[in-house]
């Protein structure tokens, strides 16, 4: 099971190196650089300017905002300099960031993010190999790469990034599985029963139609959990409030569909609408944390992890939290690591 740790999207760029020093002791595979208020390929450089194992993957910067070449030169330098130790997480982010936040125009988003991801990895073609480049679709036509503006291929022994998509509606999963080296389920949508159900059906889907392999796919699972029933029962109250926010985003809804509760994403937009946004923990019931959430202590919440995600998934989140609670999550993260995944359960 790949052990993938997350960082707040609010840390100083002045800590990233200690935070990803500290990831790296910890025993994780791979740190998630999130894009919030900071640009994942600067906190990504980073990280990996501070550490000699960890994997670092970027989870998700915004695609449809920058340009398909500019990523790719940034992506293949930070592969090269890292060693091979980068991998390239893209995301789509909902119509309203992107028009109202960035400043982007909108068109079909599983569209072009397939036109995206195809660009990329054309470009990377032409810096390993010289040959001309040409991107020809509805979202991006790429056709100049003089050698002046080569990069050149990267060194022996060290391939092009891992791609890394996620979402969570039936098309993007599809792309995930036409298009995408790894698959990392959004926080509010990596339930057992969204991932069997509708996550992995459809990235079979798509990794059919492109005879390829599925993709390997990481829940981004939120975990409650603490060093007894008290202290794992304040950080249940904190998810509450978190959920609330995120799933008054209609597009993260599906879960909530799976699940039970079609009604409570349009109680919860309404809401946000009024701007009562104390509110919204109010409506995120137990019965929803339990369904949606696993939740122990450090003692207990592997056996219930492997419970819900042994034979589903391929990798999983961890939450760091306190440094006082280190020891403990180092012998977490090693219990983690012996569930089994969903390709050593297909033999």
């Amino acid at each position: 099971m790949e052990i993938v740790a997350g960082m707040s999207d609010r840390i100083r760029l002045a800590d990233v190196a200690a935070y990803a020093q500290r990831v790296e002791a910890l025993g994780v595979d791979t740190l998630h650089v999130p894009e919030t208020i900071h640009d994942g390929l600067i906190v990504s450089t980073l990280a990996l300017q501070a550490t000699t194992r960890l994997h670092v993957r970027t989870a998700l910067i915004l695609a449809f905002v920058r340009s398909p070449m500019q990523v790719a030169l940034t992506a293949w330098e930070l592969q090269r300099e890292s060693g091979g130790r980068f991998g390239l997480g893209l995301g789509t982010q909902i119509r309203q960031n992107i028009e109202g936040r960035f400043g982007v125009p909108w068109t079909n988003p599983v569209r072009r993010m397939g036109a995206y991801v195809e660009a990329v990895r054309a470009c990377w073609h032409s810096f390993a190999t010289g040959d001309p480049l040409h991107v020809d679709t509805a979202d991006y036509k790429l056709t100049r790469l003089q050698p002046f503006f080569n990069p050149g291929p990267l060194p022996d022994g060290i391939a092009a990034p891992e791609i890394a998509l996620g979402g969570v509606n039936e098309e993007m999963c599809q792309l995930g599985g036409r298009a995408a080296d790894v698959f990392v389920t959004h926080p509010t949508n990596s339930a057992p029963r969204y991932i069997s159900d509708l996550c992995l059906p459809n990235l079979k889907i798509g990794a059919s139609v492109a005879n390829r392999q599925v993709p390997s796919l990481i829940s981004g699972t939120p975990m409650i959990v603490g060093v007894d029933d008290a202290a794992a029962a304040a950080t249940r109250e904190s998810q509450r409030t978190v959920f609330g926010f995120l799933l008054s985003t209609p597009a993260y809804r599906r879960s909530l569909e799976l699940y039970g509760w079609p009604e409570l994403s349009a109680q919860l937009r309404w809401i946000t609408r009024k701007g009562e946004w104390d509110r919204l923990r109010e409506l995120i019931d137990d019965d929803v944390l339990d369904q949606l959430i696993p939740q122990g202590t450090f003692d207990t919440i592997a056996a219930v992890l492997a419970e819900r995600f042994g034979g589903l998934i391929d990798g999983l989140a961890v939450p760091v939290q306190g440094q006082e609670d280190d020891d403990r999550l180092r012998g977490l993260i090693n219990e983690i690591r012996t569930i089994p995944t969903r390709r050593s359960a297909a033999g």
